[in-house]
């Protein structure tokens, strides 16, 4: 039997795997989210079952993704142009951008509304806000208008430990505003490290990250001044008596290690080209000092409770 003209059309429609639209997800963006949350959550005066908990977590992380996701359907056509975003699934085009927005809405919508239901309202309200933040604040508004798009719009990854927080306690309070702003100050030197041997990138796509616009000077040192200011705010978990001196000094000696990665950027002379190690480096090593932060401030929580 002959295979139809229409047939043939559906025998060569590829459907969107499971992956891709998992990958719309950005998961390793999630994982840092889902971390920082939990130990919000562990870290928050108080007690809280672990089914809510879990439950708190999870609506955490889907609402992480659906942000990713809807960040990725309004920033296609940017995303089409970068080296390191062209095979996203959208830009690729295994998804289609229709597709792509109605899958992060659904996911909003149903993570907000699991959280209000099952956790309690004030985290609800946040979580909310840390989407509308994300999506409309950065995404829409900020990341082509402006240099300090990562700035202000770095509010939106610092707010989940707050969120979770908030789940166990059910309000906002100095502990939880401490948690987002270590990660609110921790944001832009993180993200200008990897803008700078990613400018040509930016500037392909006409995104005014600072290097774009300001020049790499300006940027290195920038990242200095950024780190510097970080380290006294990572202290005051205990300073305001949510962590103990183990925490203090670790974070003491880390902030220490990130300054001095920063200042031997500051003044390393040569080009931010895709082969440019300081930058790398501080790019790296900011990830792994904002996971030690939060893994110390975990840590010393679980000893605390069992001694």
């Amino acid at each position: 039997m002959d295979i139809t003209s229409s047939d043939r059309n559906i025998a060569d429609y590829n459907l969107p795997s499971a992956g891709d639209y998992f990958s719309l997800l950005k998961p390793r963006v999630m994982s840092l989210v889902i971390f920082t949350a939990f130990i919000g959550l562990l870290v928050a005066p108080g007690e809280i079952h672990p089914v809510i908990g879990f439950t708190a977590i999870l609506c955490i992380a889907v609402a992480a993704g659906a942000s990713g996701c809807l960040n990725m359907w309004y920033e296609a056509d940017i995303d089409a142009k970068m080296n390191r975003t062209a095979n996203r699934p959208i830009p690729s085009g295994r998804i289609d951008r229709t597709s792509a927005l109605h899958f992060g809405v659904a996911l909003s919508v149903a993570s907000v509304l699991i959280m209000g239901l099952l956790v309690n309202v004030v985290s609800a309200i946040l979580l909310a806000v840390t989407i509308l933040f994300y999506v409309v604040v950065y995404t829409i508004w900020l990341k082509r208008r402006t240099a300090q798009n990562i700035v202000i719009g770095g509010a939106a990854g610092a707010f989940p430990p707050m969120v979770a927080w908030a789940a166990v306690t059910g309000d906002v309070s100095i502990g939880s505003a401490i948690l987002f702003a270590i990660i609110f100050m921790w944001t832009p030197p993180h993200f200008w490290a990897l803008s700078l041997f990613a400018c040509k990138d930016y500037e392909r796509a006409g995104i005014p990250m600072l290097p774009v616009v300001k020049g790499e000077r300006n940027t290195k040192n920038q990242i200095l001044l950024y780190t510097i200011l970080m380290v006294p705010v990572t202290i005051m978990p205990w300073y305001f008596g949510f962590a103990g001196i183990y925490y203090a000094v670790f974070a003491g000696l880390l902030g220490g290690m990130f300054i001095w990665l920063s200042y031997a950027l500051a003044v390393d002379t040569k080009p931010a080209t895709d082969d440019n190690r300081s930058a790398k480096r501080v790019f790296i090593f900011s990830i792994f000092y904002l996971f030690g932060l939060f893994a110390m401030l975990g840590l010393e929580n679980l000893i605390g409770r069992i001694i």
